[in-house]
């Protein structure tokens, strides 16, 4: 199989170069031509929210080696993959969209405004997916999975049609009529907003909705529709990070497994799995959270690509992000060339875990700075002036840590609205994301944005048809690949 498609995807890529050249076709006809007996059977649709290449190769870095003469990442199963394309991100209203229009494209095949599911630019003109359109005319099964609420905009882009992301309980409705056979990961949103909760609601539409642990791991293909709740939650209805789960909780690995055991069947399925708190990192400006939320992603690819070897030229997977958040660069103005990854260690939980913490000790109403600072030291190493450190680099400097004693006073005081606190807090506690601006600056990482930015997104891909996503092209080009690949109209 790996020699076939080394073959076939040498053979696509040089003759369609070639046709380009001469301005004869365009590449996606001539890649066309060498995927024409492609039929996957299935399909994998990775999509790490917020996530580019910085993202990645962080998350590359992190695992590698950083040695006077040994300089080498430590590569990522998606990153290996034969295949790589670059999808532009732009949606109908801006260069730095959103996840609603980006995940439209990506699952419909057109534009839509920021803020829009899976309708057009009108926003009234519903579409239909390569979710709808598999279910409908190719009697797949369809799997849903994200790490955050069901209902939030990417996942909610393969099976709603709203003018509104926000409308969180008219999405839930349409999830649980979309009939599609799973969905497993976070809660819902607005659960409870009106007299029926929505997973009264799921339940009544026939599916089993469960967040227990021994349920879900027993979950096989004569589950029927089954919605998977992962039994430990934050506050806000999504998984944990994964730097701050434990061992024994279900991660996105997990579910992906369930899912296959759940979807598995002779005809096909689709399944789309969303990281999405890689994006919410970027927000907030935590590479730590950021770079351990992208790893636990590829394990999750590792469970499709074991899928994929036990199914070879039946199988597709395609990974790839929305858009790009928080604007992240791998280098910084202080450290110039050099970069030390291995400071972010030091970091042990996510920005959300150690906001706990701190509020927890606010409550009480007697937190001083100086207790904060013993806090620092146990949960991200750093020290203050002066003191000592195994790690010369822990040692704020002064003038890092008069950041850390005006974000300390910025969020006693509650002093965050004005114009230069929004630059340095960007709507975030203080205290932790001064703190992971240091660490991250000392790492040589920096960030232009707490939004999402315009830069464009890679394209993984492997398997069955995967000669079709290489070159540059538009994000709604994903979708209509794939409409191609499966025949459907």
């Amino acid at each position: 199989m790996k020699l076939k498609r080394a073959i076939t995807v040498l053979s696509a890529l040089l003759i369609s170069v070639s046709l380009f050249a001469q301005g004869t076709v365009d590449t996606k006809e001539a890649v066309l031509e060498y995927t024409s007996d492609a039929s996957p059977k299935y399909i994998f649709m990775f999509i790490g929210d917020g996530m580019s290449s910085p993202q990645t190769n962080a998350a590359q870095v992190f695992g590698g080696t950083n040695e006077p003469g040994n300089i080498e990442l430590e590569k990522l199963t998606f990153t290996q993959f034969p295949v790589v394309g670059l999808q532009y991100t732009q949606d109908s209203t801006s260069f730095c969209p959103d996840s609603a229009s980006t995940a439209t494209s990506l699952s419909s095949g057109y534009k839509t405004h920021s803020g829009v599911i899976g309708m057009g630019v009108d926003r009234v003109t519903p579409g239909v997916t390569i979710a709808e359109k598999l279910r409908d005319q190719k009697d797949f099964k369809i799997g849903i999975v994200s790490t955050v609420t069901l209902n939030h905009a990417t996942p909610a882009a393969y099976y709603a049609h709203v003018a509104s992301r926000n409308n969180y309980y008219d999405i839930g409705l349409q999830m649980a009529a979309s009939d599609f056979d799973y969905f497993g990961g976070g809660s819902l949103l607005s659960a409870d907003e009106k007299d029926k909760s929505l997973y009264q609601v799921m339940e009544e539409n026939g599916y089993t909705v469960t967040n227990d642990r021994d349920t879900i791991l027993s979950l096989n293909s004569n589950s029927g529709k089954v919605y998977a709740i992962s039994p430990v939650l934050q506050d806000d209805g999504a998984m944990k990070y994964a730097v701050d789960a434990t061992d024994d909780e279900l991660q996105l690995k997990d579910f992906v497994r369930k899912g296959i055991d759940v979807l598995y069947n002779e005809t096909g399925f689709f399944m789309m799995v969303e990281s999405g708190k890689i994006d919410w990192a970027g927000h907030a400006n935590d590479a730590v959270a950021n770079i351990h939320d992208t790893l636990a992603f590829d394990e999750a690819i590792e469970v499709a690509l074991e899928f994929a070897f036990n199914h070879p030229d039946e199988t597709l997977i395609i990974v790839t992000g929305d858009h790009e958040t928080g604007g992240m660069t791998i280098g910084y103005a202080a450290t110039g060339y050099n970069t030390a990854f291995s400071i972010l260690e030091n970091q042990k939980c996510s920005y959300v875990a150690f906001d706990e913490m701190v509020n927890a000790e606010f409550a009480d109403g007697s937190f001083t700075f100086d207790e904060l600072m013993a806090m620092v030291k146990d949960n991200f190493g750093l020290v203050a002036p002066g003191e000592e450190s195994n790690v010369e680099a822990l040692v704020l400097d002064e003038y890092e840590y008069a950041r850390l004693e005006k974000a300390y006073e910025d969020a006693l005081s509650g002093n965050t609205d004005g114009y230069e606190e929004s630059l340095l807090y960007g709507g975030y506690n203080p205290i932790s994301v001064t703190l992971t601006h240091i660490i991250n600056n000392k790492a040589g990482i920096g960030w232009t944005s707490y939004a999402h930015t315009g830069l464009p997104v890679p394209v993984y891909a492997f398997g069955e048809g995967a000669e079709l996503f290489y070159g540059a092209y538009d994000n709604t080009e994903v979708a209509k690949r794939l409409m191609d690949l499966t025949d459907v109209q």
